[in-house]
């Protein structure tokens, strides 16, 4: 009984304290209203709206009053503009977008074609929640000049104000009325003209079709109707280099859907690609785009099927060991992220395994770069090279844990000092590359006979005074985790060992013993 007592009181004291705000802001607004320089005024508000919860203000603040605010937006003051916006922006989420159409329609409007770039995204922001909800959405779709000025600000010259924008209208895809009032009335021409403006703003509406067309079948045959995305395809074989490497950006980012992998392949658009790959050999100006290609196979080799996609387009998979063992760092890179990508599942490890002495080489070049390339390139190759080394306990069968196996003992005649060596540089995203390697092995039986037959591993990975940043605490905690869940881990390690881990484990990666931290406080 005297905790329910305890708590009627504090929440009469809550309720208390949101009234007394409630009656804070009103003031406020009151003030506001008649004061010549309000900027001190609206830093008190901003300070009181954030000190009362969002799903309290709703109560808290009479929508009529807001007009006060709205109207302070008109001033050539900067401070006191984006003071109004924090206070609009707080007021405005904690109104339902039914109520904010239904009374700021026209401010809503007139916001978008402000002049200052945060007062336009405050707009673009709110017509977003609206178009996304059912209930409010028809409100806006009947209002053609505010959609207009939305479609207009994607050709802004501030990329804030056009990243809104294309995030705000591509919600257009969540009902088919939004479709049909984008892509079925003059709005389209409005999108078309904008995009007239230059290639950046040409790309910005492609950014919004291709956010459009991967929500749904749907959604993307509305696009593919207008024509855009036609025109969208038309410039992977473009004139302009820089052109087309945006163009496959776009290409690839629409791939990321079924439905839009399936209209590509339609389209005839991964033989076009292949094709561009193969050509990239006499095209003086191809390191500009073909990275682009060979990631957007990668991607698709990892969605789909890597044997189907490498068997298919082998032009993929000769360039990307041939771009391995370039001199030139850009290539090297994305190769090792697409071999560490292929590699992360089953299926890539044995089209990678299939390819023999040509994976060697690659796997051989890829050490090379960890132990002794530039630093980004050492942080890429360790990334990649756990990933081709992960198997789930499900995966591990007697033949790909003879794969993982050998590929571990081709980046060294000593891997695991090779790979301990690397994790005790000064350089903590090393340091948790070197550990990730670790971690790939530590489920796998053959990795703990190494781990457990190499002089002082044990020691090293259960030692805490090793890596001090958090990313660190976290990989070696993650690392200690693989073993200890591991079905062969006790038996392997023997019971001391085994014990020490789950101790380990137990007490988390973050622990501190009474004797370490004694020891520091006496350095102190």
């Amino acid at each position: 009984m005297k905790k329910k007592s305890v708590w009627r009181i504090r929440l009469a004291e809550v309720s208390q304290t949101l009234h007394d705000m409630a009656a804070s802001i009103d003031s406020l607004l009151e003030e506001i209203a008649g004061v010549e320089d309000p900027v001190e005024e609206l830093q008190s508000l901003k300070t009181a709206l954030l000190a009362i919860p969002v799903s309290a203000l709703k109560d808290s603040v009479r929508g009529q009053r807001l007009d006060v605010i709205f109207s302070l937006l008109n001033s050539s003051d900067r401070a006191q503009v984006e003071l109004c916006v924090d206070i609009l922006e707080r007021i405005l989420m904690a109104m339902s977008p039914v109520h904010v159409v239904q009374n700021y329609r026209a401010e809503l409007q007139r916001g978008l074609t402000h002049p200052n770039d945060t007062v336009k995204i405050l707009a673009l922001a709110q017509i977003g929640r609206v178009v996304e909800d059912p209930d409010a959405v028809t409100e806006i779709l009947n209002n053609h000049d505010v959609l207009r000025a939305a479609i207009r600000c994607i050709g802004e010259e501030k990329m804030a104000v056009a990243k809104q924008a294309i995030q705000s209208l591509s919600k257009f895809s969540h009902s088919k009325p939004g479709l049909d009032k984008l892509f079925q009335t003059d709005l389209l021409q409005v999108m078309k003209d904008v995009m007239a403006t230059s290639d950046i703003i040409r790309y910005r509406i492609y950014e919004l079709v291709v956010e459009i067309s991967s929500v749904s079948p749907i959604s993307l045959g509305y696009c593919a109707n207008s024509g855009l995305i036609s025109q969208l395809l038309s410039e992977l074989t473009g004139d302009d280099v820089l052109v087309r490497v945006t163009a496959v950006e776009m290409v690839t980012t629409l791939a990321h859907s079924q439905h839009g992998r399936q209209y590509l392949a339609q389209q005839g658009i991964m033989d076009k690609i292949s094709n561009m790959i193969r050509g990239a050999e006499t095209d003086p100006f191809s390191s500009l785009y073909l990275p682009g290609l060979v990631k957007f196979f990668g991607n698709l080799a990892i969605m789909d099927s890597p044997q189907q996609v490498c068997e298919t387009y082998p032009a993929f998979q000769n360039k990307v060991f041939e771009m391995a063992l370039d001199p030139d760092p850009v290539m090297i890179g994305v190769a090792l992220d697409t071999l560490g990508l292929l590699g992360s599942n089953v299926e890539g490890k044995q089209v990678l395994q299939k390819t023999g002495e040509k994976f060697k080489a690659v796997l051989s070049k890829m050490s090379q770069l960890a132990s002794s390339g530039p630093t980004e390139l050492r942080v890429r190759s360790l990334d990649a090279i756990s990933q081709l080394l992960s198997l789930q306990p499900e995966q591990q069968t007697e033949d790909l844990l003879a794969l993982t196996e050998s590929w571990f003992h081709l980046l060294s005649s000593q891997p695991m000092d090779m790979i301990r060596n690397i994790s005790t540089q000064p350089f903590p995203e090393l340091h948790c590359g070197a550990l990730r390697i670790f971690t790939a092995i530590a489920t796998q039986p053959w990795g703990q006979k190494l781990m457990i037959n190499t002089p002082g591993f044990m020691e090293f990975i259960l030692d805490r005074s090793t890596g001090q940043t958090k990313e660190a605490k976290d990989a070696k905690f993650e690392l200690i985790g693989a073993l200890a869940g591991s079905s062969t881990a006790a038996e392997i390690l023997g019971s001391q060992h085994y014990i020490r881990v789950k101790t380990y484990l137990r007490e988390g990666p973050y622990y501190v013993s009474a004797v370490a931290a004694v020891s520091t406080e006496g350095a102190d």
